[in-house]
């Protein structure tokens, strides 16, 4: 069980450590369609055309898994038509039965119309979520009927799971999907509408069971209660959206002329986040930047895109109420920075892409209902290629031919000109602080006006700022010395934080991808939580040879310790005594041990009083005085996958 750790949120699926995971992009999920029907296009065709939203019942099977009674539908606004070949596809496994694949139910496929390249939307999402929650995406073959259908892409739905497992929020809060019933007369534009919430229906799909009035509430914050942004937004996660989305130019976006794209999400904090969806059409395939006619713009046009596109706009209030304070300016600048210089400076976006079609290049050759040719799947990287039709089509751009002059347009600007500040030697005193004690935080900063650290206890967290000085008085060392510091009082948790420092120009992150990366405090102490792992089923056994959720305890010392009046509990704050380690157990010096969390407390071993809830839920390890040594806030986990510290007994 030591062996089988994750860092930060990076699960373990221990059954089969060969298993082709559902979105491994270097290898192509198989899905092979079956339905009683030979003419079932036209039965989806006039499902579709009903927009009752009905579903096709068939077998399907994934990677050689199989399930019966699936639904599946067209899906699409742009890329379906019923004189296609091939259609978008959603295919959901418990539209009758109750089963997943992996742990997820629905698939979204989406078909490659608006892309010669096919990897738009692949290599767009894998940039992504290196700054900010972003659905998982690889291809798909689809087989129907014993035929060849065509490729696709496969990417993650934003549902009530996808909530539980990446938001770490309950999967019935509020969640918008920001799309108008028509573009061409509405806009998810975050305007405020009024008080009437049937004012915002043709804008945006509510896809929760309530939170219409929580709409209507946010937009009029955002329009006209600004000052307190940070309580009803991730307001990170809407600069790392506005950069991306400029960057890259994504224009079948909130940053495009339709404003489109995205979710809101409640998390447990009540703000919403913004979640980027729908990257078909990214890298410039989307060619309307709006406000200069009807129709797409040049290719001239796009590489020049300006970085503060909407910011004089009111009718785009989240870019221009952002990009009007002077911080968030600064740290949307940075963001922009970043993800240029770590993907297409280098040229490593195209390396990559190179890499991603080599996966599919083959399928495409063979592919019976596609839209483009080889020779425009394989020019598309570099130059541009006759595209489909719909807003914003025409010639699509070559990615190469965008980004590498984009590349040169935006370091160009005056703002890549600024000198920022430089941030290093990031450190914690004591390096290892036992809980409910008070830890000192400090960073050498250069060249800043202001530095601060933003810092929380557990993944569904939002982050708490407080500011760092140079006094002498904080930790820091001597006044002036360029050493920042703070003291922040610690619970039983670990704590995730980043250091954030201006000047009168321009900001830094540290990490710079903060806040989705992060620094870490472990909370020290002899023995500490090392790994759970709720719902087991294949893993491992009992004394019983039954699966059996489990715990395991790390001794950090060289010497062995007596645990006998120690207590476990998954209701820290209700009965943090819920479970008493019996007499005469012993953990072992640097060493582990396995306690049973099942119920099942007449058996022999270690067997506790409770068990784990795979929704995710806190577990307390205390001393017999009740002092609560380490807590843990374990997320959403799927069956037999384990969450543990790294490195393994020492780390966060």
């Amino acid at each position: 069980m030591k062996n089988t750790l994750t860092i930060f949120i990076l699960f373990l699926f221990l059954p089969n450590l060969k298993a082709q995971s559902l979105y491994e992009t270097s290898s192509i999920t198989l899905i092979e369609l079956e339905f009683a029907e030979s003419n079932w296009d036209e039965i989806m065709d006039a499902n579709y055309a009903s927009e009752t939203d009905d579903r096709l019942i068939g077998a399907c099977t994934v990677n050689g898994l199989s399930f019966d009674q699936v639904g599946v539908k067209f899906k699409g606004n742009s890329t379906y038509s019923a004189s296609n070949l091939k259609n978008p596809l959603n295919i959901e496994l418990n539209t009758i039965i109750d089963q997943t694949f992996q742990g997820y139910t629905t698939f979204k496929l989406s078909s490659g119309s608006k892309d010669p390249s096919f990897i738009r939307e692949v290599l767009s999402y894998e940039i992504g979520r290196k700054y900010m929650d972003m659905p998982l995406a690889n291809f798909a073959k689809v087989i129907i009927n014993g035929e060849y259908y065509g490729m696709f892409t496969s990417v993650e739905s934003i549902d009530g799971d996808y909530q539980e497992r990446r938001i770490f929020c309950d999967d019935d809060n509020t969640r918008f999907k920001c799309n108008p019933e028509e573009v061409m007369v509405g806009a998810s534009s975050l305007e405020y509408l009024g008080s009437d919430s049937s004012d915002y229906f043709t804008s945006y799909e509510l896809k929760s069971d309530y939170g219409w009035n929580e709409l209507v509430d946010f937009t009029y914050g955002l329009n006209f209660d600004f000052a307190a942004i940070e309580s009803y937004l991730d307001v990170d996660r809407a600069i790392w959206m506005l950069a991306f989305n400029n960057v890259l130019v994504n224009l079948d976006s909130y940053t495009g002329p339709f404003q489109q794209n995205y979710y809101l999400i409640k998390d447990d904090n009540d703000r919403f986040l913004p979640i980027i969806w729908d990257l078909n059409q990214s890298l410039g395939s989307f060619s309307m930047i709006g406000g200069g006619g009807p129709g797409p713009s040049d290719i001239i046009d796009l590489i020049e895109m300006d970085l503060f596109l909407r910011a004089d706009d009111s009718s785009f209030p989240l870019i221009q109420k952002i990009l009007a304070n002077d911080s968030y300016l600064k740290m949307y600048v940075a963001h922009a920075k970043t993800i240029l210089e770590e993907n297409f400076s280098d040229g490593s976006y195209y390396d990559r892409a190179e890499e991603l079609q080599a996966v599919i290049a083959a399928e495409i050759a063979a592919e019976p209902n596609g839209f483009y040719s080889v020779s425009q799947f394989t020019a598309n990287l570099n130059s541009s290629v006759g595209g489909g039709p719909g807003p914003g089509g025409g010639s699509v751009v070559g990615i190469s031919e965008l980004m590498d002059d984009r590349v040169a347009f935006l370091e160009g600007l005056t703002e890549w000109s600024y000198i920022a500040p430089t941030i290093s030697t990031v450190t914690n005193t004591p390096t290892n602080p036992i809980s409910y004690s008070t830890v000192n935080v400090t960073a050498l900063v250069s060249n800043a006006d202001v530095v601060y650290m933003a810092y929380r206890n557990d993944l569904q967290d939002a982050f708490e700022k407080v500011e760092m000085y140079d006094d002498g008085l904080h930790g820091d060392g001597g006044a002036g010395d360029l050493v920042y510091g703070t003291s922040i009082a610690l619970s039983a948790k670990d704590i995730q934080f980043y250091v954030y420092a201006e000047n009168a120009e321009v900001g830094k992150f540290s990490p710079v991808r903060a806040a989705h990366e992060y620094y870490s405090i472990a909370i020290g102490g002899d023995v500490v939580i090392n790994e759970l792992m709720p719902d087991n089923k294949v893993t491992v056994t009992d004394e019983e040879g039954k699966y059996e959720d489990w715990i395991e305890l790390y001794n950090r010392t060289d010497l062995a310790i007596d645990l006998s009046g120690y207590y476990l509990s998954d209701r820290p704050n209700a009965n943090p005594l819920m479970w008493e380690i019996p007499e005469g157990t012993l953990i072992p010096a640097n060493g582990y041990l396995t306690i049973w969390l099942d119920e099942d407390t007449l058996d022999d071993g270690l067997h506790a009083n409770f068990k784990l809830s795979a929704s995710g839920e806190s577990v307390s390890f205390s001393d017999p005085d009740g002092f609560e040594i380490n807590r843990v806030k374990m997320p959403e986990m799927s069956s037999s996958t384990t969450y543990g510290r790294y490195p393994n007994g020492t780390g966060p």
